[in-house]
């Protein structure tokens, strides 16, 4: 099962052949997605640390400091191939196994996000996929009370034979609750409580670090788990009620390689090593091997680091709500991991060589060969008619046949609900959190560096005009198979983007994951390079928020930040046909004070809309504002003799449009930052003129186009 040159390695450490069971822990522990063997030196270039970072990577998830009373956990996941075999289980269970990343910290689950990538909508598979994942997500986000807050959806034929389902968790608990999966001492026993052990996700983690092939739907089916969230809620409950009664030392959800993984993970970080009963182990499949039982990712399972004195107490509660559980082992001095199964040892490995022993294989850098690029489309006769096309593009319309199937207000502590830049939460009376998510594969595909600069900056401006800024950052790096010198290529120039823009805003990125291998043999492609973030921020909830939408008649409308003419990786490209086209937009110098002097202005409480810029432009950004009130906009003089498709579709970072009553105030408050009047809310159309074009929306045209996707799935 091993690769060949791995287990050389094996061999020559443990001096002899190794067993079924121990080649099946190599296989799982060694692979990409548990050990980051290709990828972890890129990751230690992310800086992790802050003022407000208690726990950064290297747990289930990070801690982060909210206040003097409360700290919040945050974490991001993949799991896109577990989603195209089984979309509906592979996306449900990738919810549930991000908040058992949250749980295990001692938070309680607060808030979701979901950054989805698919292909288009334009066959058969493709519909049934998108479908199918939604309602995963929503089948179990909904059952276990945690509301879905934001994401983001986007459609790209190279995402055909592999969709991307990444997730993001938040959590919330005081600083004196936080647990870790760090083990305590030799001697504490090992529970294992929640669900039965069954055979399904056997080799997930393997599973993940490969290429899909053609016959994934059926050869791949048994590494995919099955979710219940019923018991995960009964999980969650269970777990925080003894973290908080003081029987939990230590805690570790069971994920990637299962049992094998977390209780040697567990054991690992605390110096020690651990024995393992295998049979000992609440199975409810009859006739279970060792391997079966030690890797199997069975769903809603937690592993506890207990005090001999304490487990009959934690015993009792795991069965108060009516959930399996058992002693299956010890922590031990020795730094070995044993397995016992029926009385015989099946597994005895240096624990350390386990979890750390993988050999690193940083894969060659090459930059592909310079593409040809294609024609940039003419300029069009009719601007309307393109206009509505942009817009009513999937990847900007309304995703409100999503996010109404999730329940975004259980909790009670909803402030701004899906649809609009970021979604925000009440934690205390007088503050919140501001949530964002994903990325542009497009731009990223065309220059990996400026594109993961860009997702920081994107980001960061979706919190900036609800007066947010960054406390943390988390990601789900979605790229093809390393192995090949020109996708390593975008990997690395990506992370080296991510990283150095959050340096540059001061936000650290404290976790996430990396999903390599995104390729489909079926399709013969690779997915654009995905560096999807979650991005997190403090809100003042004293100051009353401004709309994502046009509110008042009468107000005047600002446009922030520098556009530039570049088009390479835009919408209006792809819609156009000239994806390859056009250089992608660069990242101004000034895009920290860009967005800090738009968050100052929004906590001054003299806006009342401020909206992002983002994929469309100004173009689909005003129309996006139009929801109840139109407006005229005069670009004149800020387009200048700038083509009007270049001006309006542009796609150039750092940007966002306010609406004010009391211009004079707000400019004064930008000053220092590039920004122009452009215009007045008011009326039942849309109306844009420049030098040398004039387009006119009306209110009804511009919702008509807006709901495209919504009204192609209702139909």
């Amino acid at each position: 099962m091993l690769p060949e040159e791995d287990l050389k390695i094996i061999k020559k450490e443990l001096g002899r052949e190794p067993t079924l069971v121990e080649q099946g822990c190599f296989l799982n522990m060694w692979s990409e997605h548990c050990s980051y063997r290709s990828s972890a030196h890129l990751l230690k270039t992310f800086t992790t640390t802050g003022e407000n970072v208690l726990i950064g990577p290297g747990d289930d998830a990070a801690i982060i400091k909210f206040d003097d009373e409360y700290v919040l956990a945050i974490g991001m996941e993949s799991h896109n191939h577990p989603s195209y075999v089984d979309p509906y289980n592979g996306a449900a269970t990738g919810v549930g196994g991000i908040v058992r990343d949250i749980i295990s910290m001692g938070a309680r689950p607060i808030a979701l996000m979901d950054p989805l990538y698919f292909g288009p909508l334009d066959t058969p598979k493709n519909l049934f996929l998108f479908e199918q994942i939604i309602k995963g997500i929503a089948g179990y986000g909904n059952c276990i009370g945690v509301p879905v807050i934001n994401g983001e959806t986007f459609f790209d034929r190279r995402y055909s034979g592999n969709p991307l389902v990444n997730v993001v968790a938040v959590g919330l608990c005081k600083e004196e609750e936080v647990m870790t999966a760090r083990s305590q001492k030799a001697g504490n026993q090992l529970v294992l409580a929640g669900s039965g052990t069954g055979k399904d996700g056997l080799g997930g983690a393997s599973f993940a670090s490969r290429d899909l092939s053609e016959s994934a739907e059926a050869d791949d089916r048994p590494s995919v788990q099955v979710g219940d969230p019923y018991t995960e809620k009964l999980v969650m409950e269970m777990t925080l009620e003894a973290i908080r009664k003081g029987y939990v030392k230590s805690c570790k959800d069971l994920g990637a390689a299962g049992l094998g993984g977390a209780s040697s993970e567990l054991a690992v970080k605390g110096g020690l090593g651990a024995r393992i009963i295998a049979d000992a182990v609440p199975q409810r499949e009859p006739n279970m091997n060792a391997y079966e039982i030690l890797l199997a990712e069975s769903q809603e399972r937690m592993l506890f680091e207990v005090a001999p004195e304490d487990v009959d107490a934690i015993l009792a509660l795991v069965q108060k709500y009516d959930l399996n559980g058992a002693v299956i082992g010890y922590l031990t001095e020795e730094p070995t991991y044993t397995v016992e199964f029926k009385g015989e040892i099946v597994a005895d490995i240096p624990i350390g060589f386990l979890t750390g022993g993988a050999p690193t294989c940083a894969s060659l850098v090459e930059a592909p060969t310079r593409r040809e690029e294609g024609k940039k489309p003419e300029t069009p006769e009719d601007l309307k008619a393109v206009f509505l096309k942009v817009l009513s593009s999937y990847n900007i319309a309304s995703k409100e046949w999503i996010y109404r199937q999730y329940d975004h207000e259980v909790q009670l502590r909803t402030v701004v609900k899906p649809g609009e830049d970021s979604g925000v939460l009440r934690i205390t009376d007088t503050k919140g959190i501001a949530l964002s998510c994903g990325c542009q594969p497009r731009a990223t595909l065309l220059d990996p560096y400026t594109g993961g600069k860009t997702a920081i900056i994107e980001n960061a401006m979706n919190l900036a005009v609800k007066g947010a800024e960054g406390l943390a950052i988390v990601n789900c790096l979605n790229f093809g198979n390393p192995e090949r010198p020109e996708i390593y290529w975008q990997f690395k120039n990506a992370v080296l983007g991510l990283g150095d823009e959050a340096r540059r805003f001061s936000i650290p990125v404290v976790g996430g994951n990396v999903s390599l291998y995104n390729e489909s043999d079926e399709f013969k492609t690779a997915i654009p390079p995905t560096p999807s973030i979650g991005m997190i921020g403090k809100v003042d909830l004293e100051t009353p928020l401004p709309s994502s939408f046009f509110a008042n008649t009468g107000d005047s409308i600002i446009l922030v930040g520098e556009t530039t003419p570049e088009m390479g990786g835009s919408e209006y490209y792809a819609c156009m046909g000239s994806e390859n086209a056009g250089k992608v937009p660069a990242v101004p110098e000034n895009s920290p004070d860009v967005i800090k002097a738009i968050i100052e202005t929004v906590k001054s409480g003299k806006l009342s809309s401020a909206h992002d810029l983002s994929l469309g432009g100004i173009g689909a950004g005003l129309a996006k504002m139009c929801r109840n009130l139109g407006g005229k906009v005069d670009l004149s003089e800020a387009a200048g003799e700038t083509q009007a498709e270049e001006f309006l579709f542009s796609e150039a970072p750092a940007r966002a449009l306010l609406a004010t009553p009391e211009p004079e105030a707000v400019q004064e408050l930008l000053k220092g930052v590039p920004h122009a009047v452009i215009g007045k809310v008011g009326g039942e159309t849309l109306e844009i003129k420049g030098k040398n074009f004039e387009v006119s929306l009306s209110l009804n045209e511009i919702a008509e186009a807006y709901g495209s996707l919504t009204r192609f799935m209702m139909g």
